[in-house]
């Protein structure tokens, strides 16, 4: 399969209030909108997108219109100054699931959740202590 794009789609029943959300924490642009589908793209990264999706809309097959198929799922931003993602977000009073903190496996990282109960996993890549840094492969 050769993949053309890749973005990640959440459903949900607040299609309106989770793009509202990712626009303004998360610096997204929106490229469509409808009232069950829309479509946003990073306003500082043309390749990275998201797009959300009214999880009782047709286009769902219906066993996953209940939206339970999104547990387990973990939006990763990597972002260059993660200190300062991590003060906006404390201003702008997300929920810090996870502090502000140094990973020995290479992350400088904190997580917070959007109004869906997805979490994020704001990150900036570290160097990884001794012991991690052997579990990398040569590549």
């Amino acid at each position: 399969m050769k993949t053309t794009q890749y973005y990640p789609v959440l459903m949900t029943d607040r299609v309106a209030a989770t793009a509202a959300f990712y626009r303004e924490h998360f610096r997204f642009e929106t490229r469509f909108d409808s009232d069950w589908y829309v479509h946003l793209r990073s306003s500082e990264d043309d390749s990275v997108h998201l797009a959300i999706v009214r999880k009782d809309h047709e286009t769902i097959p219906e066993e996953a219109r209940d939206g339970s198929s999104a547990a387990g799922l973990l939006l990763n931003f990597e972002v260059d100054d993660v200190d300062a993602e991590f003060d906006r977000a404390l201003a702008a009073g997300l929920p810090i699931l996870r502090s502000l903190r140094d990973e020995p496996f290479g992350q400088r990282h904190f997580i917070t959740r959007d109004p869906n109960g997805v979490l994020i996993d704001v990150i900036k890549p570290i160097p990884p202590s001794a012991e991690f840094l052997a579990q990398y492969t040569a590549a």
